[in-house]
């Protein structure tokens, strides 16, 4: 017989302060099934609301792997307001820091530096963050625990379950939990896309693989066409070439290596997309370049090097049960790749999951506890239009590189900067709910 637990049963630890901002006690019980930067920002987002979260991991233990990630200032909003800007200033001495060198941008062949895009004022209100995705998301686990955050890990979940009244899930030995809503945030396998769907979307081929690596500066400062890189500070330049585009940073003062090389790939998917990469490949498509390119590769220790394919899914019709065509009774949603797969050249793929869990949190304290059906509806209202735009951004910032035409970019080199768009980086997603939140939810509850 399943042991039954109910999450008001669950050993809560001592909350911590959250310096005022959390807001009253709503009764809201929320599970979030995955630890990654979307589910931990929901749990986050939840206790500033007054709700109840408590998450649910796989994997049996935190550990710092991964490469780089990208934040832009939409979320480096969402995580100044965490502690006082606590954990921004924990996150900036973990990240790359810019002010002075820029990106320097390269043609891929004769390694001339086309332009130097350079970077933008700090805002202290609004920072930027490139780092090491473990590192960073060490710093955002440490402080969901901080604030009283429950969080299981090596906890699988095998099945989602919802009815009228609540909604849970089933784990993989065999105990049921309960909760008022369950949100998906389990990554681009999740399971609760089918769940939500009523069908299973198979992964497709994006046609794109990129090779990533992170390693330390070692092999770099002893070869001294490559020690400069590493002797004055952080850098990062690409060189933009046919189908192709290399991005090689350096980080933590030149203490860390980093790059990531976007190709053409056709490999099959149906197993694994993530396996161990080999610098013979790597050197194969680098053939005709800059030869600075292929020197950087080679001090790679092959170990580090990971070949990623690029997957993507049809946009789902819904992120929500019960929404539209779904089945289920609407205390179900995804959240973050759960919901929206990002392909790299956006910049913005976890960006958009704190988003989410930001607007999701807002619209369950205004919706309350009586009308969680409508709450949902507003989070897929508020998000939806949003997240398919910047979606588009990594195919059309993909495609401006692959295919560059370097008459016009001779004529004008800011033509093959990397995006920085206003809509996407001046956007505040707590503002623009707190704003709009109350009359979505009037308009989809109506609808119900």
């Amino acid at each position: 017989m399943p042991l039954r637990a109910k999450i008001d049963e669950l050993k809560l630890p001592n909350m911590a302060a959250t310096n005022g901002t959390e807001k009253p006690k709503t009764g809201i019980k929320i599970i979030i099934v995955g630890a990654g930067f979307g589910g931990l920002t929901a749990a986050i987002e939840a206790k500033r609301q007054g709700h109840d979260p408590v998450i649910y991991e796989a994997f049996p233990e935190l550990k710092v792997l991964g490469d780089i990630i990208s934040f832009g200032p939409n979320a480096g909003r969402i995580f100044y307001r965490w502690n006082d800007g606590e954990i921004t200033r924990k996150m900036r001495a973990l990240s790359i820091d810019l002010s002075s060198y820029g990106f320097n941008i390269h043609k891929y062949d004769t390694g001339e530096i086309v332009v130097n895009q350079k970077t933008p004022m700090k805002d202290e209100k609004a920072p930027v963050f490139n780092g090491h995705r473990g590192e960073l998301h060490e710093i955002v686990f440490n402080y969901a625990k901080e604030i009283g955050v429950p969080i299981h890990l090596g906890h699988r979940v095998e099945n989602y379950w919802e009815d009228e009244k609540s909604a849970g899930i089933l784990l993989e030995d065999g105990t049921r939990v309960e909760a008022d809503v369950v949100v998906g945030s389990d990554g681009v396998r999740s399971k609760a896309r089918t769940l939500v769907l009523g069908y299973e979307d198979k992964p497709k081929s994006s046609g794109y693989a990129v090779w990533r690596a992170w390693f330390s500066n070692k092999d770099m400062l002893a070869d001294p066409e490559t020690a400069h890189f590493c002797n004055n500070g952080d850098t990062f330049n690409g060189w933009i070439g046919p189908d192709v585009h290399f991005l090689f940073s350096t980080i933590k003062n030149g203490s860390d290596c980093c790059w990531v090389l976007t190709h053409r790939d056709e490999a099959d998917i149906a197993e694994s997309w993530s396996f161990p990469g080999h610098l013979k490949d790597v050197y194969k498509v680098l053939e005709g370049w800059d030869p600075m390119c292929k020197k950087i590769v080679s001090k790679t220790p092959e170990e580090k090097l990971v070949d990623w394919k690029l997957v993507y899914r049809d946009p789902l019709p819904t992120w929500v049960s019960g929404y539209g065509k779904a089945p289920g009774h609407g205390r179900i949603c995804l959240l973050g790749d759960s919901a929206h797969p990002f392909l790299p050249t956006s910049a913005q793929g976890a960006t958009q999951a704190l988003e989410d869990g930001v607007a999701l949190a807002i619209l369950l304290r205004k919706a309350g506890k009586s009308n969680i059906r409508g709450a949902l509806r507003a989070f897929q209202e508020v998000r939806y239009e949003r997240v398919g735009k910047v979606q588009k951004t990594g195919e059309t910032t993909r495609d401006m590189w692959h295919k560059t035409d370097w008459a016009k970019v001779k004529d004008n080199p800011e033509s093959i900067q990397l995006p920085r768009e206003d809509w996407i980086f001046g956007f505040d997603q707590e503002k623009y709910t707190e704003e709009n939140g109350d009359d979505i939810i009037q308009k989809v509850s109506a609808a119900a």
